[in-house]
Parts: C-alpha cells; structure tokens; sequence
C-alpha cells in the first residue's frame, strides 16, 4: 500500500511538474509575442493617436512626396477614428536638430514617431529614450543603427548598389573608366548602396573607379560637381548613379559640355526618366517608394493596436529598364515635373507586406 502510494504521489509530482513547465512555457511564449507584436509600446495607448514625422529635410522633391503620402494615410486613419494629430518637424539636414525634434515629440509623449534618421549613429541614444519611454518608433529609408525600434522599413539598399554595379559591369563589358554618384555622406542609404557596389567592384578590376561625388540629392549640386568632373576627366566610359536626381544631373552635364552620353544607373526620378528616353540613354533604374512614408505611420498604427509587426519590413527592389520604362513615363503627369513616379499603393499591399 504504502508503494502504491507513492506511485501515485511520484505520479501526481510529476504531472504537477509537467503542468507548471508547460505553463511556464506558454507565459515565455506569450511574453515573447506581445513583445515582438509591439516592441517599444507601453502604456495606456488608445486611438485617436498622436504621431510624430520627424523629418530630416524637406527640400528634395522625394522628401516633399514622401511627406504628402504620410499626410495622406493620416487623413485616411483620421476618418478610421485611429489618429487625431500629426506633429511635423523639419530638421533642415541637420541631425543634432533632429534629435531635438525627436526630444520635444517624447516630451510631448506622442503615441509614434516616425522618423528617416539624418545620421546612423547620431540618433541612437534619442530613439531608444523614445522606445523605453513606451512610444513606437517607426525607422524608414535612412536607418538608425539601434534595434530599439518598433520596426523598421527599407528596400535593400545593398542590393540596390550590387545590381546597379553589376549592370554597369555588364554595359561595359568588365573594363572602362566610371564615375560614382553618391548621395550624402553619412546618410545610411547612401552609405549603404555603395557598400553594395563595392563587392562587385572588387570582383571586375577592369573597372576603373576615377573619382567620386557626394552631393544632397538634388540635380543642381548634382549637376554642378558633374561639370567639375568632366573637365578633369576627359575620359569617363559609365556613371554608377546611385540617386535618380544624382542621373539627371549627370546627364545634363554631359549634354552642356557636349559630351557623349554613358551609360548611367540611377532612380525613378522623372527627369532621369524622360532624358534617359529622349536621349536614347543606356540606363538602369529602381525604386525607393515614396510611400515607405505611408507604410511606416500604417505600422505604427497596427503596432499601437496590439497587432503583429515584424522588426524589418523588406520593400522589394523593381527593376527599371528599357522593357519597362514606358510603363513608368506613361504615368508621368501624375507626378512633379522634379519628382519621383513612383507604384501605386493600398492597404492590401501594407498588409501583403506587414505578413511576411
């Protein structure tokens, strides 16, 4: 008897046992979930909800776009009973600015804040204030180097300078003499796309990289350090463009001094578009939505709601070539003459997205 009971005791034990570790690992799941569901987020959140754009700079067309998908989505969720404010600050390329923008939105205590960081490293110790002070951090295009965000959303912008070199490469037949165009110093895109290039680069040593730019992404500067760079280089077979203003500013500066046109990457700019076509240029282009705007205040809504959003959104990279171009020039009225024709977007596609 006395055996049996305590088989049966042992038996309970270990049901006992059983249960709690079970449990146990269910709370350890759940914990995990809801803090991957919305990381950063604490507090009593409720829509309507406050969001903070925090923008570096307003002046290049693609930021002036970029900031108009962002109001409009707003628009759209003040109608849905979702957000009741926007607070809109401008650094002017200055990220020691932006970091007091960001300060006052997490005195403010926004619900969000969404922000294209105007330096990769500089941001750091503000974003994560704004994290651990329960606010969700939305992280799109130029990319902070902390993971103390909500999410954050891009196109592989490594990707995009491997294909743009590699293209190159082929156009020239592995050997000539280049020019890269680089955006800002220091802006993690930037940086990024010719980091990607630098690989393939490495890989055809026939190609010869003579110099290099950095200028905003406007085609004025663009264009101007393009004229200095010709009359130094009287020998120039391709330009690796890694901005579609950084193109159009190329091209016109070939053109004004009468040189022949190279083959040039570049973006979905529309003036790069339109004198790709009408030079017969041999070109390659992709595209940075101007809608990663729209995207990331969606995600920061969703996040706020308690709903699933993974840490990094990849936006896919589409190609722009001679097959394809007239699809985008087609729709080119719809857009500034200065601006970037960019794919139409819906909430289908951000939920198409948001699941991967």
């Amino acid at each position: 008897m006395k055996n049996s009971e305590n088989s049966i005791s042992a038996s309970r034990r270990r049901r006992l046992l059983a249960g709690a570790a079970a449990a146990a690992t269910l709370f350890v799941l759940s914990t995990g979930s809801a803090s991957a569901a919305a990381n950063c987020i604490k507090g009593d959140r409720k829509a309507p909800f406050t969001i903070g754009w925090a923008n570096i700079y307003s002046v290049p067309t693609w930021m002036k776009q970029t900031e108009g998908t962002i109001t409009a989505e707003v628009e759209e969720l003040k109608k849905a009973g979702l957000v009741k404010d926007l607070m809109i600050t401008d650094a002017q390329g200055n990220a020691q600015t932006q970091i007091q923008h960001i300060q006052s939105m997490i005195d403010a205590n926004v619900d969000a804040i969404v922000v294209i960081a105007g330096s990769s490293t500089a941001l750091d110790r503000v974003i994560s204030d704004a994290c651990d002070k329960g606010i969700a951090v939305v992280n799109f295009d130029s990319l902070v180097n902390t993971d103390k965000v909500t999410a954050k959303i891009n196109t592989d912008s490594n990707e995009w300078g491997a294909t743009a070199a590699k293209w190159m490469v082929s156009q020239l037949g592995g050997k000539g003499k280049i020019i890269v165009m680089n955006g800002p110093a220091g802006i993690s895109v930037s940086d990024d796309r010719r980091k990607g290039a630098q690989p393939v680069l490495d890989a055809n040593p026939g190609i010869q990289v003579i110099t290099e730019t950095n200028t905003e992404y406007n085609v004025a500067p663009a264009q101007e350090a393009m004229t200095s760079l010709l009359f130094a280089n009287p020998e120039i077979d391709g330009v690796l463009s890694l901005g579609g203003a950084l193109s159009a500013g190329s091209v016109l500066a070939f053109e004004r001094q009468g040189r022949d046109q190279v083959p040039t990457t570049g973006e979905n700019a529309r003036q790069f578009l339109e004198l790709w076509k009408e030079k017969g240029l041999k070109g390659w282009a992709t595209m940075q939505p101007n809608w990663l705007g729209a995207l990331s205040v969606y995600t920061a809504v969703q996040a706020l709601q308690g709903k699933d959003v993974p840490a990094f959104v990849k936006v896919p990279l589409p190609v722009i070539d001679d097959s394809s171009i007239g699809s985008y020039l087609a729709r080119a009225n719809k857009f500034p003459a200065d601006g970037y024709i960019y794919s139409d977007y819906d909430k289908a596609l951000f939920d198409k997205l948001l699941s991967k």
